[in-house]
């Protein structure tokens, strides 16, 4: 990438990033989050009171869940807020390639999910506070957990590319990013595999290896796989690539 190629990818960049602490998104969407993440963690899975004090069962374990909701709630607006104000054309127009600006985009909201992460750090010093907690499972659950927002976000840029609503963005959004979730879910899975006829349990196992929570789940162990980062990354890639598409089918 050339040096006018990252400064145009950087101006888009800060203009989006600028863009959520400039409304009241950023600011609802990270107290939401953090008053999930806290709740879940010390009121249902009742960290406090249990000997047990592993995040990836009591607090890593909830993140899924809250990403298929909130991350689309960042990202409904990457693209369809453009089409509906008709900025889309004048964004095109400037001396900014479609994938400069899909980059800046993307990498604006995935900086908001990072502040939010780390502001659930005290969390992590609860834990240490309470036992003397191994920091792997730690440091890959906060990389899977990172992982899945980016994802989520991907998947959501890519259907804000095809539609001026954020409504019906937020909508197919996150009904997907729940699909994608469940096909991996273990009960769900082998009722499926009981219900289908003989021979078909390849097919429906193969098809749970995409789901997101199997993978996710995986990293949180404290066990780096490069076949569950690829797994990510490549999601994010290809959602990415269907951006491009769909501004490109926009532009035509």
């Amino acid at each position: 990438m050339s040096n006018r190629a990252i400064q145009n990818t950087l101006a888009v960049f800060k203009r989006e990033f600028l863009a959520y602490f400039n409304s009241p998104v950023f600011y609802v969407i990270v107290v939401i989050f953090l008053l999930a993440t806290n709740g879940f963690t010390f009121f249902f899975s009742r960290l406090l009171d249990s000997d047990d004090v592993s995040l990836a069962t009591r607090f890593f374990v909830w993140h899924p869940w809250i990403y298929t909701v909130l991350a689309p709630a960042v990202g409904m607006r990457l693209w369809s807020e453009e089409h509906r104000l008709g900025t889309i054309e004048l964004l095109m127009t400037m001396p900014v390639s479609p994938w400069q600006a899909i980059l800046g985009k993307f990498f604006a909201a995935s900086v908001i999910w990072l502040i939010a992460l780390a502001l659930t750090f005290p969390i992590v010093g609860t834990v240490a506070y309470l036992g003397d907690p191994d920091s792997g499972p730690i440091i890959s659950g906060y990389v899977a957990s990172y992982l899945y927002a980016m994802t989520c976000l991907a998947v959501t840029s890519a259907i804000s590319a095809f539609t001026r609503s954020q409504v019906v963005c937020f909508i197919i959004s996150v009904a997907f990013c729940l699909v994608i979730a469940l096909i991996g879910d273990p009960g769900l899975t082998q009722t499926v595999v009981n219900a289908v006829p003989n021979g078909m349990e390849g097919v429906v196992q193969f098809i749970s290896f995409f789901s997101f929570m199997d993978h996710f789940f995986e990293m949180t162990k404290g066990i780096f796989v490069l076949r569950d980062v690829l797994y990510f990354v490549s999601v994010i890639v290809v959602a990415l690539l269907v951006t491009d598409l769909g501004l490109r089918s926009k532009r035509a």
